[in-house]
């Protein structure tokens, strides 16, 4: 355990969020306030759900604020004066922090973000990583501007992303290397031997994930299409539709053997393996697969239960 030597408030909502939370607090670090999003309905019941910080926060017994809205509030305002920080640090919180709360703390307020910045700037950056095809994506630490993630970078990780790795994976390795970051330069900024670099490059914008988007295009190329199913898992899941029902599709892979000279869409049976045409003659086998209001399947058992083949999914 490290001698406690800041006062952090900590800004976020998410998973991705919760190792730098745990390491500000077992480093050593005083939190003396934590801000989350406040509690969302979640699910068919509609039932307010604890965003997974505030579950943390609670556990650790920490204090937190859940406002609506962070320009404008008086009360919040004073509730984050009183806690003191010399520092804020910022974790996939959800919303811009207004440049008065920036001015608040003496040492600044530090993001993690999960790219490498300027390269996929906003909401999405792990799953835009995906789509794009990168091999490589990183975390960085950025002193926070007003400006969306255009703050200068305090420090950088690379991380090289598995041909097989979906977004759940990539986060969960991208969320423990930026807690250690967190961690590393928020010690450099109290030491007085942290220097602040301007990004260099053009950027390039990421926007928050709809649920329509993780419809299946079967006119797109199989590659492309598995990169979906990586950058979309695990919400809002990749799926399709096959006589009007939902059919999500958990696993897949792009088969390298011969063209499929079948329209986009069509799905068929190869011995034990289920195949679907996909654009430009390209093939996708389907792994494992899901209906609407049924248990996970493997693509064959899925195709060996319809009245016919081939069959057609429809195409978003």
């Amino acid at each position: 355990m490290y001698a406690p030597f800041m006062r952090v408030v900590f800004f976020g909502t998410p998973r991705f969020a919760v190792p730098s939370l745990e390491s500000l607090v077992g480093r050593g670090f005083e939190v003396p306030l934590v801000v989350t999003q406040p509690d969302r309905p979640v699910g068919r019941s509609g039932q307010p759900r604890l965003s997974r910080i505030a579950e943390l926060a609670a556990g650790l017994g920490l204090p937190v604020e859940k406002p609506e809205k962070l320009r404008g509030n008086e009360h919040f305002f004073e509730r984050l004066a009183a806690a003191r920080p010399d520092a804020i640090a910022v974790v996939a919180y959800g919303k811009l922090l207004p440049g008065r709360i920036l001015d608040l703390p003496p040492l600044g307020c530090v993001n993690v973000h999960a790219s490498l910045l300027p390269r996929h700037r906003g909401a999405s950056p792990i799953s835009s990583a995906l789509l794009a095809g990168d091999r490589e994506t990183g975390v960085v630490t950025m002193k926070v501007a007003p400006e969306l993630d255009s703050g200068p970078i305090y420090l950088e990780r690379r991380v090289a992303i598995g041909d097989r790795e979906d977004a759940e994976a990539l986060s969960g390795r991208l969320a423990r290397v930026g807690a250690d970051l967190l961690i590393e330069t928020l010690r450099a900024i109290e030491s007085e031997t942290a220097e602040p670099r301007p990004q260099v490059g053009r950027p390039t914008f990421t926007r928050p994930i709809r649920r329509e988007d993780a419809q299946v295009d079967w006119n797109e190329p199989a590659d492309e299409i598995e990169r979906r199913r990586r950058a979309f898992a695990p919400w809002p899941g990749l799926h399709t539709f096959l006589d009007g029902a939902r059919v999500k599709l958990l696993d897949v892979e792009v088969d390298r053997g011969a063209a499929a000279a079948r329209e986009p869409g069509t799905v068929w049976l190869e011995g034990d393996a289920a195949k679907a045409a996909a654009g430009r003659g390209s093939t996708l086998t389907l792994l494992r697969v899901q209906r609407e209001g049924r248990r996970p399947v493997s693509g064959a058992e899925l195709l060996r239960a319809l009245p016919a083949l081939p069959a057609r999914f429809e195409s978003g």
